[in-house]
């Protein structure tokens, strides 16, 4: 199937040919004629799929059916939910390309920045406007914003919304909107909130489901590495610098982990960056692009932080810390290995770790595959020390400047030299990241630990689909 067949415009569909993307990936295919129809759409789709693009063309296609018929300020039509900053950005910068060829106005609004320029826009009228719930309902307070004429609302990663805390904001912004509306949801999995907050807003909705939950890629190589808890800065060091990696995404828990883990790897002489919620908008996207580059090797990050992160072909994920939640892992390496290449996923484990490794091969069905290291043996005689709120007990997050001590014999393949065999199988140029917030922090405070994390889209296109040569 291409483009073509799906009931786009010409206009949309030269600006998509100009992305370099001929066919449509599943949920593109399965979401742009249910949108076009005008009904309700449940969609379940991880990031990386193309969902953006299943929402945006559409969406797009209709607002430019009837932007004649607007004279003078141009009326809110559209709005796009989503919960961070970032991700928002990244949905704008795929607003601005697929209506390249439209008379449309689209605005990104979010926290942490200025609210004047936003209003200033806002005033002279926007048709398509991305925004953050906390942020809009500041624009709302202030009389800046209309919401009076939107005809379709968006809500997307609606999961991860509820799962930052973010159920009463979008209350009170649907309580702003007309009753005559089209909604569309998009989630990376269907939980009972989802679904009890989809029987509330959609209407006989479409549903459509084009992605497996909680499975890892085939093109992921994943290992496992123990090692006590004080070593894995050292050991993370040699195999970056051994292996001559030029580009890994290294997770933490704690934003203080992410911090001093970035702190001490730049001591050993490898560049590297931190993002997480307290860092500014600025500073987040200043050290994606210096990432994307190759200014620096290795970019640190929190699950919230790195939502979304929009990297092209990561060859190394590394799990510093594991994630408390079982579903964060298979989001964190889904980073990797995508669009047909392969990708590396090391987690270092100390003994604090072992029940959330449990966790989470329990969840994949499978065993991740151990890989003893020479000279990182752990130490049979530490215990573990309980994990709370995301944070060990002494040494945790980050290392805590551990002193360097002597590493096993390396091999010339460029990693430690391992004593055992790999066991068979196993298995909008934004840095996506923070949580939106009004003050610091990791966005709202949430009311659980959050469930789902998903991926972020690998460019600003239709993820996923077919690129021209």
């Amino acid at each position: 199937m291409s483009f073509d067949s799906l009931g786009l415009s010409a206009e949309i569909l030269r600006a998509v040919e100009e992305q370099g993307y001929r066919e449509p990936t599943p949920i593109q295919t399965q979401a742009i004629p249910v949108v076009l129809q005008g009904r309700d759409l449940m969609a379940s789709a991880q990031t990386g799929t193309g969902k953006t693009a299943g929402f945006t063309l559409p969406l797009l296609n209709m607002l430019s059916h009837s932007n004649a018929q607007f004279k003078g300020r141009r009326p809110v039509r559209a709005l796009i939910l989503t919960p961070t900053r970032e991700l928002a950005a990244q949905i704008g910068e795929n607003v601005v390309s697929y209506s390249k060829y439209l008379t449309l106005r689209s605005l990104v609004v979010f926290g942490g920045v200025s609210i004047n320029p936003q209003m200033l826009k806002l005033r002279a009228g926007v048709d398509v406007l991305i925004a953050t719930p906390g942020r809009l309902l500041d624009l709302e307070h202030q009389n800046a914003v209309d919401l009076s004429k939107v005809e379709i609302l968006v809500l997307d990663e609606a999961d991860r919304m509820l799962d930052m805390g973010f159920i009463h904001d979008i209350r009170r912004v649907l309580a702003k909107l007309p009753a005559k509306r089209q909604n569309l949801l998009f989630s990376a999995t269907f939980s009972d909130e989802i679904k009890g907050l989809a029987s509330k807003l959609l209407t006989n909705p479409a549903s459509v489901e084009v992605a497996r939950r909680n499975t890892a890629s085939e093109q992921i190589e994943q290992s496992v590495h123990f090692v006590d808890k004080k070593r894995k800065r050292e050991l993370l060091s040699q195999m970056i610098g051994e292996g001559d990696w030029r580009q890994v995404l290294v997770f933490t828990r704690t934003k203080h982990g992410a911090n001093h883990l970035a702190e001490q790897l730049n001591k050993d002489g490898i560049t590297a960056s931190a993002i997480h919620g307290n860092k500014s908008q600025g500073a987040r996207t200043r050290a994606l692009a210096d990432f994307k580059d190759g200014g620096v090797r290795v970019l640190v990050a929190t699950d919230i932080a790195a939502r979304g992160l929009d990297i092209d072909q990561l060859p190394h994920v590394v799990n510093y810390e594991l994630p408390n939640v079982p579903e964060d892992y298979v989001h964190r390496i889904g980073r990797t290995g995508r669009a047909e290449s392969t990708g590396e996923a090391i987690s270092l484990v100390c003994v604090d770790e072992h029940k959330l490794l449990r966790d989470i091969e329990r969840l994949l069905k499978r065993e991740v595959p151990r890989i003893a290291l020479e000279g990182y043996e752990p130490d049979p005689t530490i215990k573990a020390e309980p994990i709370i709120n995301g944070r060990q007990g002494s040494g945790g997050g980050g290392g805590r400047g551990a002193p360097r001590q002597g590493g096993g014999q390396r091999s010339g393949s460029g990693a430690p030299r391992s004593s055992a065999p790999r066991s068979a199988g196993s298995g909008q140029r934004s840095g996506n990241g923070g949580g939106e917030n009004r003050g610091s922090g990791e966005g709202r405070p949430a009311a659980r630990p959050s469930r789902a994390a998903n991926a972020g889209q690998r460019r600003s296109g239709p993820p996923g689909g077919s690129r021209n040569s």
